[in-house]
């Protein structure tokens, strides 16, 4: 492969990296705001609630690509979309004006701004700066509503069922192409091209080597950097860069190295199961940093 080539994975590489700094940035903020997903971040029941909530959500979507109900699509996806913006504003006005009018105002047009220009105006890499904010924002709120236990649990269980949906029910797949038809941002875009425009060619989905861009789900953003934001609250370790423990680089470095392994299978052009290597690599980078600092209390024994 020519340098030219390996500059879109390094892209995907860089927008995970991102998600996951600034989702450790936007810690703070959130607890202040009190942003949490559930009440008792210890409790292992919470993993199941979630793969429950997922099971539901992905039912009704097939229901509705299947009854031609993919105008509710776009509009539920909206909605989330907006919703996620005006709890990251929210967070970060918080955090820079505190609770006043001005905070309120700015979350407010600060969510419909990032939202109308997901939709306006749906370039690559609008797409990708916005799903990186968001994905940035979603990991940082799970990760401070889920001790590092529940999140290893959840991590396991998210990739089975990755590789179930993709390899042996292909549901997933069914998903994915069905929710691209709707054109809703929910993934990030890595042109292979100088000239590609997502707004005029948008996707191939059907692979192979004429398309234009590669494409990542949002997911497989946002679950290796819960753990990796999870550890960064709950783990007593000391810091080693900037404010970040060995657990946290580790949880970084695997998730990173998982994604090679993914992109090494994607630029073959064939759909992939993302979770397993991208969780897998994250858990075991956590456990050689926790091993490396001696940090073991968030174990139950």
């Amino acid at each position: 492969m020519e340098i030219r080539d390996w500059l879109p994975l390094l892209g995907m590489a860089l927008m995970l990296l991102f998600v996951q700094i600034i989702a450790i940035i936007l810690v703070m903020p959130m607890q202040a705001a009190g942003l949490v997903a559930f009440e008792d971040p210890e409790s292992v029941a919470n993993p199941l609630i979630f793969i429950g909530m997922l099971l539901a959500f992905t039912l009704v979507l097939l229901f509705l690509l299947r009854t031609g109900g993919r105008r509710f699509i776009a509009l539920f996806i909206g909605f989330a979309l907006f919703m996620t913006f005006l709890y990251i504003f929210g967070a970060l006005s918080l955090l820079l004006f505190g609770t006043t009018a001005a905070a309120a105002a700015g979350t407010l047009i600060g969510a419909v701004a990032a939202t109308a220009l997901l939709y306006l105006y749906p370039e690559w890499y609008v797409i990708d700066i916005l799903g990186v904010l968001i994905s940035a924002g979603v990991a940082s709120i799970f990760g401070i509503s889920l001790a590092v236990l529940p999140v290893l649990v959840l991590l396991v269980l998210l990739a089975v069922y990755d590789a179930i949906s993709v390899y042996r029910t292909k549901h997933m797949i069914t998903l994915a192409e069905g929710v691209l038809e709707t054109k809703a941002p929910i993934m990030v875009v890595v042109p292979k091209r100088a000239d590609y425009s997502f707004r005029k060619e948008g996707l191939n989905i059907g692979g192979g080597e004429e398309r234009g861009a590669f494409v990542m789900g949002m997911g497989d953003l946002i679950m290796p950097s819960i753990l990796v934001a999870s550890s960064h609250v709950f783990v007593d370790a000391p810091a080693v860069l900037w404010i970040l423990s060995a657990p946290t680089l580790g949880a970084m470095a695997g998730s990173l190295a998982g994604l090679a392994v993914l992109l090494y299978f994607v630029s073959k052009g064939n759909p992939q199961a993302g979770l397993p290597p991208l969780n897998g690599g994250a858990i075991a980078g956590f456990l050689v940093g926790a091993a490396l600092a001696g940090s073991f209390l968030w174990l139950p024994f």
